[in-house]
């Protein structure tokens, strides 16, 4: 759920997403899901000349097990959380 709830901070920011068959998708988060599925909107592909046929979507949804990375810009993360989060769920699987 860390991961889930990072991102759900993140709606509204643009990010990168390059899945897992090489394609990048550069769109402003619109939604994501605990399975880490993704919806952008105002979507573009970052390597137009190779997928024209993408040209024209304006807005997608991800599944998230077809996601290899995702690109986020350094100044909307806030590292001190992010590592506060990681410290407090690792403490519970601990207990677990």
């Amino acid at each position: 759920m860390l991961f889930f709830s990072f991102f759900k901070t993140l709606i509204g920011k643009e990010i990168i997403v390059e899945l897992k068959n090489d394609l990048c998708i550069r769109g402003v988060l619109d939604s994501v899901d605990q399975y880490l599925n993704i919806k952008l909107a105002k979507i573009s592909v970052v390597d137009e000349d190779k997928y024209p046929h993408l040209l024209s979507v304006k807005n997608c949804f991800i599944r998230g097990s077809v996601v290899r990375y995702v690109q986020l810009p350094a100044r909307d993360v806030n590292k001190e959380l992010l590592q506060d989060s990681t410290r407090v769920e690792a403490r519970e699987q601990k207990r677990k």
